[in-house]
């Protein structure tokens, strides 16, 4: 059964740890975070942008092959399944098929916009029981086909996002989408401390987690980050071993090409890679 990601990262916030968001983008993927999270028994989101969810046949299709597999393979973990910089559309899509978190991605409209928007979707989300992500300040990077820069939030309008009664906080500290160029100045701490302050118990969210430094991720933790967003770092992983895979012709003996086979190597990078990153995290036995 899926469940809120509120208690997971109240409990993350108070105990100084992250859990981790790990974007799906099929059947395999999504097996292999359910396993790798009941195998190192800590909560875990499952995140899903929209581009994903057009890929696997809407938001309906997401949440019941989740529920099902959550069921048959036993999962008792906590799992939320939770959309990914969805639009205002998105969101009441996701209300419908049964998701159990949103993230409404309100930052490229006016702030007023963005307060009046938050306020509808904090009271829809109370009576569902589901929690609720919100933006301020772009992350930088290409998300579904949006390029920006990485800004840093204005704590104050942060502040005036999180009084409406969000679960959580995405900030831009200077943090971006995909891979990091090699000029990339690094994440701004201080906006993050100020940002912190002014929000107080709101579980922050660190999106673009993929190429951050471990220290950098840590300290991010100790200053209020409880929600880390992983998605490219899995493509890269789940390529790279199925690249090896067919250049090492394994495709061509016996049955090799079989779909499960070849997929296979690729399965067990995500979860080396998930593995890793619930350690980093400290989100291990927090389940």
């Amino acid at each position: 059964m899926l469940v809120s990601a509120k208690e997971m990262l109240i409990k993350a916030k108070e105990g100084h740890y992250a859990v981790g968001q790990f974007n799906i983008n099929n059947l395999e993927w999504t097996k292999a975070i359910l396993q790798t999270a009941q195998e190192m028994n800590s909560p875990v989101i499952l995140g899903v942008s929209e581009g994903a969810g057009k890929y696997m046949c809407g938001f309906k299709t997401v949440a019941d092959m989740v529920k099902a597999m959550i069921d048959e393979l036993k999962i008792t973990v906590p799992v939320a399944l939770h959309l990914d910089h969805g639009t205002y559309e998105a969101c009441y899509k996701c209300i419908d098929a049964g998701f159990s978190s949103i993230m409404f991605d309100g930052s490229h409209y006016p702030i007023e916009e963005n307060v009046a928007k938050t306020t509808e979707l904090v009271k829809v989300c109370a009576e569902k029981g589901m929690s609720l992500e919100a933006e301020v300040g772009s992350i930088g990077g290409e998300e579904d086909g949006v390029v920006g820069m990485g800004e840093c939030a204005d704590p104050n309008e942060c502040k005036m996002i999180a009084d409406l009664g969000v679960n959580m906080l995405a900030a831009g500290i200077g943090n971006i989408h995909g891979k990091y160029p090699a000029n990339w100045p690094g994440l701004s701490f201080e906006t993050l401390a100020a940002v912190s302050e002014k929000v107080g118990s709101m579980p922050l969210v660190l999106h673009g987690g993929t190429g951050i430094p471990a220290d950098m991720i840590k300290k991010a933790i100790s200053l209020g980050v409880s929600k880390i967003n992983v998605n490219t770092e899995c493509q890269l992983a789940f390529a790279a071993a199925t690249r090896e895979y067919v250049e090492a012709g394994k495709d061509l003996q016996g049955k090799g090409f079989d779909p499960r086979k070849l997929l296979a190597p690729g399965v067990e990078a995500i979860k080396a890679t998930v593995k890793e990153k619930m350690e980093l995290f400290g989100s291990v036995n927090k389940a």
